[in-house]
């Protein structure tokens, strides 16, 4: 494998990534008065890893993460520039939170002429099939693909709500009486049209940049593709203590029946082809102390399943 020179363009699949990890998340004080909630655990890894698996498995080797002023080289240290998982990670500031959309703006020039995928920070996705899901996502040529999943309390989200015959009717951000049970959870692929959208959103009445108005700006084309994400996939926001906890029990409980890691980014690259069983050895080695360790261990022992297995 050719070695990264830090260079994003030595990936020069279509797709761009980036992972949104900004915000003060105030919701989690006291615990996130001096860290990014996206480096507190959930279970046994970085909450940010969650969001990076989920690029990873839509075969996005060159990924952004954008965070604070103050936070941003918690990421830096923690990563690197992931050459030792094969692939690209770079790093930008957003400066305050003015909302998902700037994300397309401050990072205008990583992206170029590529379409790209958006990936909140503090979002966790796990299910069968739901790699298939992702890649199917991360062809896309033209127009924006976002996913539909129902919920209990969907004022608390951006809202889809559709006709009769499955089509998209209207997107509002956080209705006081939502049209549909239909939440848009945080992860979206857009064409490179984005980048001009969001440019031209309009701040809302909460001074931010809404991900809800360029999802609009493609309905409004003709544009936008749903998904809905069906009962066998699990969709956890993790944005106060009750969450954090419920997203931890459910990973570990997987995790410890199945034997298998959610969100192990390291044996995803390896699944992939981007390392490899010996650069895994050498990552498991700096783990040696602990069960994550042990379980890359495992992984780089064992002869690599078929693709479509690994991820699945």
């Amino acid at each position: 494998m050719k070695k990264n020179n830090k260079q994003s363009e030595e990936f020069p699949q279509a797709m761009k990534g980036i992972v949104l990890a900004g915000g003060m998340g105030t919701r989690l004080y006291p615990l996130t008065k001096a860290i990014s909630k996206q480096i507190l655990n959930i279970y046994d890894k970085p909450m940010i890893y969650y969001s990076l698996s989920n690029l990873l498995l839509a075969g996005i080797r060159d990924i952004l993460i954008i965070s604070t002023p103050m936070h941003l080289d918690l990421f830096r240290q923690h990563l690197g520039d992931g050459s030792d998982l094969g692939v690209h990670f770079e790093y930008l500031v957003q400066e305050e939170p003015k909302g998902l959309a700037e994300a397309f703006i401050i990072s205008e020039s990583f992206i170029g002429k590529h379409p790209v995928a958006l990936a909140l920070g503090d979002n966790i996705f796990h299910g069968e099939g739901w790699a298939n899901t992702l890649q199917e996502a991360a062809q896309l040529k033209e127009g924006a693909y976002i996913f539909g999943y129902r919920v209990t309390n969907p004022s608390d989200y951006g809202v889809v709500s559709f006709t009769p015959d499955g089509r998209v009717l209207t997107l509002e951000e956080k209705p006081t009486r939502p049209k549909s049970d239909y939440a848009v959870p945080g992860i979206y692929f857009y064409d490179n049209q984005v980048v001009e959208i969001a440019k031209k959103v309009q701040p809302s009445a909460r001074g931010e940049l809404e991900i809800t108005a360029v999802n609009n700006e493609y309905l409004r084309q003709g544009k936008l593709r749903i998904k809905r994400i069906g009962r066998g996939t699990a969709w956890l926001d993790t944005g106060n203590p009750k969450a954090l906890l419920a997203a931890a029990e459910y990973v570990q409980t997987i995790q410890e029946r199945q034997g298998l890691y959610v969100a192990c980014i390291e044996e995803i690259c390896y699944r992939l082809g981007y390392i490899t069983a010996k650069a895994l050895q050498g990552i498991a080695q700096k783990h040696k102390n602990t069960e994550y360790g042990h379980y890359l261990e495992r992984i780089a022992r064992e002869q690599r399943p078929m693709r479509e297995e690994a991820l699945s």
